[in-house]
């Protein structure tokens, strides 16, 4: 059963493109859990409806999309038949409702096979699904697979689909991590192709403050919110080819575990899932904007 909190924040928006601590805001509070099943949540979506939040597991789990009715129970399980589970790290809609997979996790750098999904996936009562388009990709500026450890900035678990282009948040697991993530635009389109590098960006803290996990974006396009295990990041102020110049809200979470997984329910309320780690995590949370 899905547990469901609601923690309130404010936004105190600046002009400067660094991240900025926002006010203290409550504690994360457990509602609801996960079903057991998914114990290694790594990205949520729902369906154009809202009736359906969607989920997936990463690598090692099987190349299946679990469904969840908004109390939490698990009403479908489907075979995405024709792709394998290489490394499953977020899933994403457009504003058509259009469902897609992000298979790029790439904990060593080292990966050469990185694609985006569109999945066949229309209602809970399927069994068995297709990939209807597959973008395959590589990074411009990656020449080495791996790079030296100083420059491990090519893993990715985060993207948003926006305009007919998806765009991709990297999360840094260099030596001497330093916040540095990277910002790739990536057609949406079948084909392979090199992600375009649109911006290089930094937050504020260590690992655990500013890795990124997953990224979702808002209905008007104008907000992105990015997850980490004890913030979200909220960027306002890129434009679509250019990231550079956003400016980086940090909201503290204060409740560290290992969050994956982010989508908009609505423009002013997110929902958060962590991961399961012996007695705790396992849940989705949800948190209100204002």
């Amino acid at each position: 059963m899905l547990r469901v909190v609601i923690v309130s924040a404010f936004l105190l928006w600046s002009c400067n493109p660094k991240a900025q601590d926002s006010p203290k805001t409550e504690d994360v509070k457990v509602e609801f859990s996960l079903p057991k099943k998914l114990k290694e949540v790594s990205g949520i979506t729902v369906s154009k409806d809202k009736k359906t939040i969607w989920a997936i597991e990463d690598q090692g789990n099987k190349n299946v999309i679990y469904g969840l009715d908004q109390k939490g129970n698990l009403t479908s399980d489907v075979l995405v038949e024709n792709t394998e589970n290489h490394d499953w790290e977020d899933i994403t809609t457009d504003s058509a409702g259009n469902i897609y997979i992000g298979d790029f996790g790439n904990n060593d750098n080292d990966r050469q096979n990185l694609s985006i999904l569109k999945i066949d996936l229309k209602d809970v009562s399927q069994k068995s699904t297709k990939v209807l388009q597959a973008t395959t990709f590589h990074y411009e500026g990656q020449t080495e697979f791996p790079p030296k450890k100083s420059n491990w900035l090519y893993d990715c678990e985060a993207f948003v689909e926006m305009d007919g282009n998806f765009y991709l948040f990297t999360k840094n697991r260099s030596k001497g991590f330093d916040g540095t993530f990277l910002v790739f635009r990536v057609p949406n389109k079948q084909g392979n192709f090199e992600a375009k590098l649109v911006g290089r960006l930094k937050l504020q803290g260590g690992y655990t403050d500013a890795a990124i996990t997953s990224a979702a974006i808002n209905s008007t396009k104008d907000k992105i919110v990015l997850l980490n295990h004890k913030n979200i990041q909220v960027l306002t102020g890129f434009t679509a080819d250019d990231f550079s110049k956003a400016k980086i809200q940090k909201i503290p979470l204060n409740h560290n575990s290992q969050k994956e997984a982010l989508v908009f329910l609505d423009d002013k309320t997110l929902l958060i899932a962590d991961e399961k780690d012996k007695k705790e995590g396992g849940n989705i949370y949800q948190f209100k904007l204002k």
